[in-house]
């Protein structure tokens, strides 16, 4: 299972994330990009693709055109469990 999430420290602001993936990302009230969920909420930790009204390519291409890799995708196993992180690349 995927998950994305955004580092506030490291987001600029720079909206590139919003503008590949608008039904994914938004800035919120500081300016910092947030990940809107089917539900109507946002946040900047982690969600599961499931919760997102997106496709897996469109997040993805989203975090690879943030200048600061502040999206982060890894890959959770059943319990909840980290098994890799996918984007960036380490």
């Amino acid at each position: 299972m995927l998950k994305v999430k955004v580092d506030r420290n490291l987001c600029i602001g720079a909206a590139s994330c919003v503008a590949v993936a608008p039904n994914t990302f938004e800035l919120d009230s500081e300016g910092k990009a947030v990940i809107k969920k089917k539900d109507g909420s946002t946040t900047s930790d982690l969600v599961n693709y499931s919760d997102i009204n997106d496709t897996e390519t469109n997040i993805l291409n989203a975090a690879k055109s943030c200048p600061t890799n502040a999206v982060i995708i890894v890959e959770i196993d059943e319990q909840g469990k980290e098994i890799r992180q996918i984007w960036p690349q380490t």
